[in-house]
């Protein structure tokens, strides 16, 4: 697998069964599942005052490490295995994850960065998928998680070219610099833009999408 942008190789979803609200969490080392659930489940509990009840997943080697397994006992969480060979049995993360990976290839095809930035381009994904509306449910996800309508005024084409705003710009230099947009910020607004010249990543609420381009 070619590395994402960071030393991630693997990822891991969580899915809300009742407003299929979803988390996704980039990961090094498949070992990390059990930290990337409890960050998860501190995230979701606080945001709605309820408890996690079950947890259901493949037969990932992940889920059976013994710390696990005695923490979400301890928790009071039932883990729910699915049967070997029939993953339609967790055919709600199934799909999420399928469609996922549907929307990050189409993403990179229409992009001209390169493969390592598959970790941006899932993680917008999964932020896109919680705010359109789902056949599974009368709501968008984020509606029936949070209770807001989202809206999607601030959406914008992965991978397209912008000029943002250069705020610390001299005189003589430029006052906004080509950047490429590549997700949604967590917890703040405006956009993830990489600068190629500089190679770093920047956050910004001032910038001009070339989407037509």
């Amino acid at each position: 697998n070619k590395l994402a942008k960071g030393g991630y190789e693997y990822y891991i979803t969580f899915t809300d069964d009742y407003s299929r609200y979803g988390y996704v969490y980039l990961m090094r080392r498949k070992s990390e599942a059990f930290d990337k659930f409890k960050q998860f489940k501190a995230e979701a509990e606080l945001q709605l005052g309820k408890h996690i009840k079950a947890l259901r997943s493949d037969r990932g080697g992940e889920y059976l490490l013994g710390e696990f397994k005695e923490y979400l006992t301890q928790q009071g969480i039932v883990s729910q295995l699915s049967a070997p060979g029939t993953p339609q049995q967790n055919g709600v993360a199934e799909r999420r994850n399928r469609t996922l990976l549907d929307m990050v290839r189409s993403m990179m095809s229409h992009a001209t960065l390169p493969i390592s930035f598959w970790g941006y381009a899932l993680e917008a994904a999964a932020y896109i998928l919680n705010l359109v509306p789902s056949k599974s449910v009368p709501k968008t996800p984020q509606e029936m998680w949070t209770g807001r309508k989202p809206s999607l005024n601030h959406i914008h084409i992965w991978g397209c070219p912008a000029y943002v705003l250069n705020d610390k710009a001299t005189k003589l230099e430029p006052r906004s610099e080509m950047c490429y947009f590549i997700g949604y910020p967590k917890g703040t607004r405006g956009g993830m833009f990489y600068h190629p010249k500089e190679q770093k990543v920047l956050i910004s609420t001032h910038a001009r999408y070339l989407e037509d381009d």
